[in-house]
């Protein structure tokens, strides 16, 4: 069978790190028999370069007739690039939103994984960072507060803002089973967070997660509220398997999550629809002052390609040979200058592709 990938290598850093992926996925077809075809996609700044727009309508369609599409990363430098002399709306970050709008990606997924080789990075107490962790961030992205209606206005001569938090059964139900789901691949274990003592949405959150859960008998399910889960992530991360929330407590816990791990650099993303279809990126920014300089670390992308044959293909196997010749390059000392410590072996960009490749099958 035929995979078809839509490939979005974008600014800065992006090529690099999106080559060293594809690298690592053609290694991965040729050993387990697989064909992957790649459609070449602009967006964000390369697209403005070229279309004037961050995202146009035939890229869009590309991507919809793609199975999944794989990204680098998009945007410049706000001080210096032209890009950022453009209106909001067409600036590079504005295509991701339209892409992620016309795709219609409403889950988004973030791991914060400790590598032990990593633990150095950790910056949390040595007794927690001993145990490790493996988590799995499910973050509903397109409802609640952040897309509410919303007002500013003066009442009896005061300013007065709202913002409306708005939840209905069919957006939860729907994030809820995709949670599950993904926890049926991994521990099997969901702990879903909400401020059920004080919010209705979260009340209703709670009522449908429970409904959900019922249809997967051996999946966990445990309810924590926001501000504990906040403090859990710090005292004792390593009792998470899959946290599923809503848009804002998503959008906080996710980058806390990642920042207890100490290499943001790692760490994979991605954004499902309701298809198997998905957008895979590193969570880490375009770094335009090294972009060229063949020191990236492509490993947050590739990680993300072994995302994408787990969850949009199907292919666990696979994907787990990826993650394991990453771990295997950690072990025998190997890092980029990101995650460099005393006595590791530095390498650029293009080895740490070549030697993950080495490790697999």
């Amino acid at each position: 069978m035929e995979m078809k990938i839509g490939v979005i290598k974008g600014d800065g850093i992006g090529p690099e790190i999106v080559d060293e992926a594809l690298k690592v996925l053609d290694k991965t077809a040729g050993i387990y028999g697989h064909a992957f075809s790649y459609t070449q996609l602009l967006m964000g700044g390369a697209s403005i370069d070229v279309n004037g727009v961050p995202l146009t309508e035939e890229t869009l369609e590309l991507a919809k007739g793609c199975d999944a599409v794989l990204m680098g990363s998009i945007g410049g430098d706000a001080k210096t690039s032209p890009w950022y002399q453009l209106e909001p709306s067409k600036r590079p970050e504005a295509g991701l939103l339209a892409l992620r709008k016309g795709l219609n990606l409403f889950a988004n997924l973030r791991p914060a994984v400790l590598y032990k080789e990593l633990k150095g990075a950790c910056p949390l107490k040595e007794e927690i960072a001993d145990r490790g962790f493996d988590m799995m961030i499910m973050r509903e992205l397109t409802g609640g507060l952040y897309f509410g209606r919303r007002s500013t206005e003066s009442v009896e001569g005061v300013l007065v803002a709202k913002d409306e938090l708005t939840y209905s059964e069919t957006e939860i139900r729907r994030i809820a089973k995709r949670a599950f789901d993904i926890a049926m691949k991994r521990r099997k274990k969901v702990t879903s967070v909400d401020k059920a003592n004080v919010l209705d949405s979260s009340r209703l959150w709670r009522k449908v997660t429970e409904e959900v859960a019922e249809d997967y008998p051996e999946v966990t399910l445990e309810h924590m509220l926001v501000d504990n889960c906040a403090m859990q992530l710090v005292k004792d991360p390593s009792q998470f398997d899959v946290i599923l929330t809503e848009n804002m407590f998503g959008d906080i816990l996710s980058d806390e999550a990642s920042m207890v791990t100490g290499s943001i650099g790692m760490l994979a993303s991605a954004s499902l629809n309701e298809t198997k279809f998905g957008l895979y990126e590193p969570s880490g920014g375009s770094a335009p002052d090294i972009a060229g300089k063949g020191i990236a670390n492509p490993i947050a992308t590739i990680l993300s390609a072994a995302m994408m044959l787990r969850y949009s293909f199907d292919l666990d196997e696979e994907a787990e040979a990826i993650e394991n010749a990453v771990s295997k390059v950690l072990q025998d000392g190997y890092r980029t200058i990101d995650i460099m410590s005393e006595g590791m072996k530095q390498i650029g960009t293009a080895e740490m592709g070549d030697r993950i490749c080495s490790y697999i099958g």
